[in-house]
């Protein structure tokens, strides 16, 4: 499962692989990819600078997105668009199933609600993932809570299905 995130107005993505083997879940691998300041969504190069890498290397069966909220800034929402379409087109192309999730519907996922501090899902991530560290930077933390986020919403998914 492979997850990530675009952190407005950051030029970082983050990243994550991660797996579950029944009840346990593992971060396989994870990280950011730093956009060059002179990238531009329209240039030859189709994809954010290392996404298809990434799929490539780690193969994964499905991935995981945030949904974006701007109420104020549109400059800064166009370019967040303009990375995460570059992102959902690689992951698109890859054949990967897309799953998206809300802000909310992460942080719930992570620690029960939505009203948490971002260090405390930090913290909640690392004991989830059974980490020695708070994963840095906090765009990899991110992805990280997606990842948890849907393999919790997939799992719950397949036991209702069995019902």
């Amino acid at each position: 499962m492979l997850a990530w995130t675009l952190a407005p107005p950051s030029p970082v993505t983050g990243w994550c692989v991660t797996r579950r083997d029944g009840d346990q879940l593992e971060a396989a691998a994870y990280g950011v990819i730093t956009t060059p300041s002179d990238w531009q969504c329209a240039a030859p190069a189709k994809n954010l600078p290392g996404s298809d890498r990434l799929i490539r290397a780690h193969h994964p069966n499905e991935a995981a997105v945030e949904q974006l909220f701007f109420s104020r800034n549109v400059k800064t929402a166009l370019a967040v668009g303009q990375a995460r379409g570059v992102v959902l087109l690689s992951l698109a192309d890859s054949g990967l199933s897309v799953h998206e999730y809300t802000p909310l519907q992460v942080k719930q996922s992570v620690v029960d609600t939505g009203a948490r501090k971002k260090a405390q899902v930090q913290e909640l991530v690392r004991l989830l993932l059974g980490l020695e560290a708070i994963p840095q930077p906090d765009d990899a933390a991110d992805a990280l809570a997606i990842a948890i986020c849907h393999l919790h919403s997939a799992r719950m998914t397949s036991l209702q299905s069995a019902l």
